[in-house]
C-alpha cells in the first residue's frame, strides 16, 4: 500500500480500496508503486513544451490537437493514459483576442503527464476561487497584464477532463527549430498564468 498519508476523504477512500484489492489478490502493491514511480518519472513540463512546439511548426498536428488532444498526443509519443482511467485532455488556444487560463475549483485536477507535478499555488484556495471571479487581477499578480479588450476564458478542470493552454507563438521565432521553440515554453504558459 502507498506510503502517502494524505488525510483527505478521497485519499482515505483510495487507501481503503487499495487494501481491499490487495486482500483479494487483485492488486500487487509493489507493482502499483513501480507503475506510479514510472509515471511520475516521465511526468514533466517538458512533455507539454514539446506538444506546444510541435503545434507551432505543424499546422496539421495543431488542428488535430485542438480537435481531439487525446488522439493527437501519440504523434509526439505521449498519452493521457497511465492511471486507472484515461483522462480527456482539451487544449485551448490563446489568440490575439482571447486568453485562456486553467483552474480546478474543486481540488487540483491537472494534466500531470504533460505539465509535471502541479505548482503549490495551483492547489491553493486563493487561486482556485479568485481566478474564476477576478481572472485579470490574478493574472496581474503573475505579472501578466493583458489589453482591456482581451477576453479571458477560465477553464475548470475535473476528474474526467484536464485542460492545457496552447500559448501564442512568440514573434520573431520563425527560424527556430522545434527543439528551440520548446525551450521557450513555460509551465505557467501552459496553465495560462503567463505568456510565452
Amino acid at each position: 500500500m502507498s506510503d502517502d498519508h494524505d488525510d483527505s476523504p478521497i485519499a482515505a477512500r483510495v487507501r481503503e480500496l487499495e487494501a481491499i484489492l490487495e486482500e483479494k489478490g487483485l492488486l500487487d502493491a509493489t507493482e502499483l508503486d513501480r507503475a506510479l514511480e514510472a509515471f511520475a518519472h516521465k511526468a514533466t513540463p517538458a512533455n507539454g513544451f514539446r506538444v506546444v512546439a510541435r503545434s507551432w511548426v505543424d499546422e496539421e498536428f495543431k488542428a488535430r490537437l485542438l480537435e481531439n488532444a487525446n488522439e493527437a498526443l501519440p504523434a509526439v509519443g505521449l498519452s493521457m493514459g497511465g492511471g486507472l482511467q484515461v483522462q480527456r485532455l482539451r487544449v485551448v488556444e490563446n489568440t490575439e483576442k482571447v486568453h485562456n487560463v486553467v483552474v480546478c475549483t474543486l481540488c487540483s485536477c491537472y494534466p500531470i503527464a504533460l505539465l509535471g507535478p502541479s505548482p503549490t499555488w495551483y492547489k491553493s484556495p486563493a487561486y482556485r476561487s479568485k481566478v474564476v471571479s477576478h481572472p485579470r487581477e490574478v493574472l496581474a499578480q503573475f505579472g501578466l497584464e493583458l489589453p482591456a479588450d482581451t477576453e479571458i476564458r477560465v477553464w475548470d478542470a475535473n476528474a474526467e477532463s484536464r485542460y492545457m493552454v496552447l500559448p501564442r507563438r512568440p514573434a520573431g521565432t520563425e527560424q527556430l527549430s522545434e527543439e528551440e521553440l520548446a525551450a521557450k515554453v513555460t509551465r505557467n504558459g501552459l496553465i495560462g498564468t503567463a505568456a510565452v
